[in-house]
């Protein structure tokens, strides 16, 4: 079965690109088909991906003008059974051409009923505009990266009220998958602090796997390569193959 999960947290700077990339590498070593769409008009999770961004003819954003043409868009990478729907800069003018759309908050929706992959993932912009609420009005999941310094819960109370009224009002079947810590410092206090502190809030949604900071994993998207593939003995590597475990115990 289908699940559909959007990778949103409107604070850049996160590791939502990296946790998109990542997860999604090791769901694809799982034995899992996996379409990684890249709704950021940045284009890193297509890029980190081994894809050049700026050579495509097409791109996410016309995939969500004409639906139909979004198989014939979707590149191959050379991970196994990992593909990705990609984005660069043209992407930043969907949000305005979004606003006159009839149904315009379904458009992604659309898109993604084309495709039978086991899991699509979707990298969100770092705004709560109409590409995120696209994203959450075609998910089944929300997982939420939090960087633990010292801001946070800054923000998370906001998105949690997006998350909500796009339930309501649109998508009910929408569940928080989870809230995975990320860029984990050991040494730091500060960091234990923000884990006590995202543990009292979202108690048995918070994944077990932290997410330490790494330089391997930092320098992987430079390489156009997911950790697995760049150093699959890093430390970073090893959270996130089991954070991919995590994911699997938990969608339905």
């Amino acid at each position: 079965m289908r699940s559909v999960i959007a990778i949103l947290n409107q604070k850049g700077g996160v590791g939502k690109t990296t946790t998109t990339v990542n997860l999604g590498s090791y769901l694809a070593k799982a034995g899992k088909r996996v379409l990684i769409v890249d709704l950021d008009p940045q284009g890193n999770a297509t890029s980190g991906l081994g894809v050049d961004k700026n050579s495509l003819d097409e791109t996410m954003y016309d995939a969500l003008f004409q639906h139909e043409a979004a198989p014939s868009i979707v590149q191959d990478t050379d991970f196994n059974k990992l593909q990705v729907l990609p984005a660069n800069a043209n992407l930043a003018g969907a949000e305005v051409q979004l606003v006159s759309a009839l149904q315009r908050e379904l458009q992604l929706r659309q898109v993604l009923e084309q495709f039978d992959h086991d899991f699509i993932i979707i990298d969100c912009p770092p705004s709560l505009g109409l590409l995120t609420i696209n994203a959450l009005s075609a998910a089944d999941y929300v997982l939420i990266p939090v960087q633990t310094e010292y801001y946070a819960l800054e923000g998370l109370g906001q998105l949690i009220s997006v998350i909500e009224r796009v339930q309501t009002a649109i998508n009910p079947n929408l569940e928080v998958l989870g809230v995975v810590l990320t860029m984990y410092d050991s040494r730091n206090s500060l960091s234990e602090q923000v884990k006590a502190e995202i543990s009292k809030h979202f108690m048995n949604k918070l994944f077990t796997t932290i997410i330490p900071r790494n330089v391997r994993l930092a320098e992987a998207p430079s390489f156009g390569k997911p950790i697995a593939e760049h150093d699959k003995w890093s430390k970073g590597a090893r959270a996130y193959k089991q954070l991919a475990k995590e994911v699997l115990d938990r969608v339905h």
